[in-house]
């Protein structure tokens, strides 16, 4: 008797610890649920820009460099149209778990209008900067690589637009489906719209098909081909979204264009800050040599890869944050962001030992050209470290959107990237004589910051009540 009171009052103490383990399983099982559409739609888009590195890659040093350039200023602004759409996100999320169903397409329609009346001054400035990277010092066939692969891609501002404020929609309702789709048709077009507009009859003619007259357009083919690839992608999560039955419910309906601005403006800003750093420092590389800015493009190409998974992760963690924070439910957020910072750091950590083990391999799927492999295996290495701190950040910005948080995400990557990354890589770049490899140590630094502050931000606001956005 004495024996079982002791088993019984040891399992009575076990009881809360045994309650939490069960919450934490059940938590990582919905937020896994949720992400591993999320990640197959997330990777497969940014399997776009690896064929697109894998086929320019092909080409050359400055037009491999050229499309690094053009994709980094690409990014850097349209994020600016991509993370003010965002800004629905948290709104969408909150009033599905309030179940506030007019609220909620309230929603969705200003999101769809914030898009287009973003995407003209966004082209517009994209085409400005092109002109100026003479003055920027980058070296002049990498420049004209980059405004040649830019005057392609500048169209699918609008529809990239456009499938982010879908996906936001589609994600929020756990119709996740649709995104896979996508991504694979998109990823079908961009492979054969690379093949076909970067080498013309070229590519044919090896293939034994008979040609049809197409000119090998190099860096404009490619860029034509990814604004190709986005439209297709935003037509199929068109066509789901309209099979997709209304929600029930009530809520406020007075949801406009400055209802989503507000809240995803300081994401916009947030995201321009930390890819325009990411830009800033290809542009670096640029000057350092066509070499250094073509290994760079290949090291943040299979990082991008990774970190792609641990984006998802934050975006279903963002979801499930703020449904519970629509359910009145502080505890359970907080839970949630904790259990997404595991999963991303169990995911980096792996990816990590792949990168230090395998890199020289890794390189070679991206490109054939020695100097580019010497220059991109030591950044891949290096790669193997921030990437574990990247994934981080991911899932803390996405835990504070989730919150509505996102002006403190916007100061932290500012603080994080500007007045730390950037200048200690340039002062290890240039003063210390590192070169792209004080580049990438700067941003391992200021992505440590970033992390570091996002969380300590998540924890302080999920300790007591969270109040809705209105």
């Amino acid at each position: 008797m004495q024996r079982i009171d002791g088993q019984l009052a040891v399992s009575v103490a076990a009881l809360p610890r045994l309650a939490w383990a069960t919450r934490v399983r059940t938590e990582t099982r919905a937020l896994l649920t949720l992400a591993g559409p999320l990640i197959l739609g997330f990777v497969g888009n940014q399997l776009l820009g690896l064929v697109d590195t894998a086929m320019v890659g092909r080409l050359g040093s400055a037009e491999l460099a050229g499309t690094a350039v053009g994709n980094g200023l690409y990014f850097a602004i349209s994020c600016v149209g991509l993370g003010t759409v965002l800004g629905a996100d948290p709104l969408l999320s909150q009033a599905l778990g309030a179940g506030e169903g007019a609220r909620f397409h309230a929603v969705q329609r200003a999101s769809f209008r914030l898009a287009v009346w973003m995407a003209v001054p966004l082209m517009f400035l994209i085409a400005i900067l092109m002109q100026l990277l003479p003055a920027l010092g980058v070296e002049s066939a990498t420049a004209h690589a980059t405004g040649r692969f830019l005057l392609g891609r500048l169209p699918s501002v609008l529809p990239f637009l456009l499938f982010n404020a879908l996906r936001g929609v589609l994600q929020a309702r756990s119709a996740t489906r649709p995104i896979v789709i996508a991504s694979a048709v998109g990823n079908l077009v961009n492979i054969v719209g690379n093949t076909l507009l970067i080498f013309g009859d070229g590519a044919l003619i090896q293939m034994h098909l008979p040609g049809l007259g197409l000119p090998a357009l190099g860096v404009l083919g490619s860029g034509l081909a990814s604004t190709l690839a986005q439209t297709a992608m935003f037509l199929v999560l068109l066509a789901s979204l309209r099979r997709l039955d209304p929600l029930g419910g009530g809520g406020d309906r007075r949801v406009t264009v400055r209802s989503v601005l507000r809240v995803g403006f300081p994401i916009g800003l947030t995201l321009m800050a930390e890819v325009g750093a990411f830009a800033a420092v290809g542009v670096l590389a640029a000057r350092i040599g066509p070499h250094a800015a073509a290994g760079h493009q290949v090291a943040i190409t299979l990082a991008s890869t990774t970190f792609i998974v641990t984006l998802a992760i934050g975006a279903a963690t963002s979801v499930r944050v703020g449904q519970a924070v629509g359910r009145g439910d502080s505890e359970a957020a907080r839970l949630t962001g904790f259990v997404g910072l595991g999963a991303s750091t169990v995911f980096m950590s792996f990816t990590a030992a792949l990168f230090l083990s395998v890199a020289p391999f890794l390189a070679g799927l991206l490109t054939d050209r020695p100097e580019v492999l010497a220059a991109s295996v030591p950044l891949i290495h290096i790669a193997a470290v921030f990437q574990i701190f990247d994934g981080a950040q991911a899932v803390g910005s996405g835990a504070l959107r989730g919150i509505g948080d996102t002006r403190f995400i916007q100061t932290a990557n500012l603080f994080g990237y500007y007045a730390v990354g950037l200048p200690v890589a340039i002062v290890l770049a240039f003063g210390a004589n590192q070169a792209e490899r004080g580049l990438w140590w700067g941003l391992t630094a200021g992505l440590v910051v970033v992390a570091a502050l996002l969380f300590a931000r998540f924890s302080a606001r999920s300790r007591g009540a969270i109040a809705r956005l209105e």
